[in-house]
């Protein structure tokens, strides 16, 4: 049976006249609506969500006349609230649902004579109707063409090169002044004091993998209760990582640098106000994170924060570690995307369902970069109003820019590892998105990202005759000069 999305478009009785679309789900085996709003037919909406419409006794003779009708869903199937809809004069059926909107399946050979068009709505919807619209309103429905396109994945893709190139370049620079503090005794002890680095083995790396399995796992089936648990994780770790950028911005300026003394330790007064506010943006976005007009741009800027934080914090010893690293993260991605419909009861992937919220959950899981999708569709309406890319997605093979970055600063390389495993993460980005436009699903981005960056990186290596110190890594940096 194929479900369909769709567009309920309603306007108010004012002057000018109010209008909003809603999200609707049909089938287009019953019914073919229009593509545009130019051949769509207004009815006046006639609220019946006070009875679910298996009995033509519920509803007073004549009330349904030439009307669009909304009932509730429940004790009957839809068509048969459709063919009494229809027997009353109905010209339309939106059947309200308080739980999440799923196929209408009914079986369309019982019921030939039936021709009004059904739609399933969600029940808050019709509640926000008449708040903003009045009781007096005009529906119709259409289902445009989704866009082949949309234009928001050039934001999130900027995005997520600039947070990839930016965060392997910060690696670079604290390698370049780490080795320099190594040649250098007087700075050595100084510098070890600064370092906050902590190094992936291919064992942790297993063991990183492994947690990851395990907690998506338990965010499926415990969601409700785990998603505060992540909220709050997110909040602290964000708004560290915003002054752990910011404090190294600031700490280029030679401005400014006043400084109190308290339990004999000096601090500069710039840094306590910018705790302070870069605690106020992780509040200020908990609060707010549901307001979907503005709390995505706050959402993304910790977000970044915090990729940039991780990817410089984060260091690969060598390249074997991030050929495991990468490759383990893929299969586990392919698993729980394409893998795991197979065995789960409601044939959902469980990468999907965490992502969108299992069991209609309003809480969404704040770990991806997200952007209002700038084309009108149904989609959008209905479960995709964001284009998303996970953190995951620029921190795994950003882990792997930021090695080569290091890489290029201990052998003195010229960027060249660096450059082309940046250009071949923004290549892997758009040949995810090219796959995503033909495929009209959701991707494991890694699935391409992670080719493309390993490809990448080990034919540089081979080409320059350098994959045996490009594979081990630092053991040999010892002889580094300034």
């Amino acid at each position: 049976v194929a479900a369909d999305e769709g567009i309920l478009h309603a306007s108010g009785s004012g002057v000018p006249p109010v209008t909003k679309d809603y999200c609707i789900i049909y089938n287009s085996n019953w019914v073919s609506l229009p593509k545009t709003l130019d051949n769509a037919t207004f009815r006046t909406l006639e609220n019946l969500t006070s009875t679910v419409l298996c009995s033509s006794a519920e509803v007073p003779s004549g009330l349904m006349k030439d009307k669009a009708v909304v009932v509730m869903r429940g004790n009957c199937t839809f068509l048969e609230k459709a063919r009494i809809a229809q027997n009353l004069g109905a010209k339309m059926l939106l059947i309200a649902s308080k739980s999440r909107l799923s196929a209408i399946s009914d079986n369309k050979t019982d019921f030939e004579d039936v021709t009004l068009p059904i739609a399933l709505i969600r029940y808050n919807d019709i509640v926000d109707m008449q708040l903003v619209l009045g009781n007096e309103v005009n529906v119709t429905l259409y289902s445009p063409p989704l866009p082949e396109f949309d234009y928001s994945m050039v934001v999130i893709f900027l995005i997520a090169v600039f947070t990839v190139a930016l965060g392997g370049y910060w690696s670079g620079v604290a390698e370049l002044e780490n080795l320099k503090a190594v040649a250098s005794p007087g700075e050595r002890e100084t510098r070890w004091k600064k370092e906050e680095n902590v190094t992936f083995t291919p064992l942790t790396v297993i063991l990183f993998v492994v947690i990851c399995c395990v907690m998506l796992v338990l965010l499926y089936f415990f969601y409700k209760w785990l998603v505060y648990v992540i909220i709050s994780v997110f909040c602290l770790a964000s708004a560290m990582s915003l002054y752990n950028c910011l404090a190294a911005l600031i700490g280029e300026i030679p401005f400014g640098q006043c400084r109190i003394t308290c339990s004999n330790k000096t601090i500069e007064v710039r840094l306590i106000f910018l705790a302070i506010f870069c605690i106020a943006a992780a509040v200020v976005w908990a609060v707010f994170r549901n307001e979907d007009r503005w709390a995505w741009i706050l959402q993304d800027i910790l977000g970044v924060a915090f990729c940039l934080n991780f990817i410089k914090t984060l260091k690969m010893p060598n390249f074997k570690s991030c050929v495991i690293l990468l490759g383990l993260l893929l299969l586990y991605d392919v698993f729980f995307v394409f893998i795991t419909p197979f065995i789960t009861k409601n044939g959902a992937s469980i990468m999907v369902e965490v992502a969108a919220g299992p069991f209609g959950n309003s809480e969404k899981l704040p770990v991806v970069i997200r952007v209002p999708r700038l084309e009108h569709s149904a989609s959008t309406l209905c479960d995709l109003p964001f284009s998303l890319l996970g953190f995951g997605d620029i921190i795994v093979p950003g882990l792997l820019v930021a090695y080569c970055r290091r890489f290029d600063v201990q052998t003195r390389s010229s960027s060249i590892y660096y450059i082309s495993c940046t250009i071949a993460y923004a290549v892997g980005m758009v040949l995810t998105f090219i796959v995503l436009a033909l495929m009209k699903m959701g991707q494991p981005a890694l699935l391409y990202l992670v080719p493309c960056t390993l490809i990448t990186s080990s034919l540089i290596a081979w080409r320059r005759k350098e994959m045996k110190k490009f594979w081990k890594g630092s053991s040999y940096q010892v002889g580094w000069r300034p």
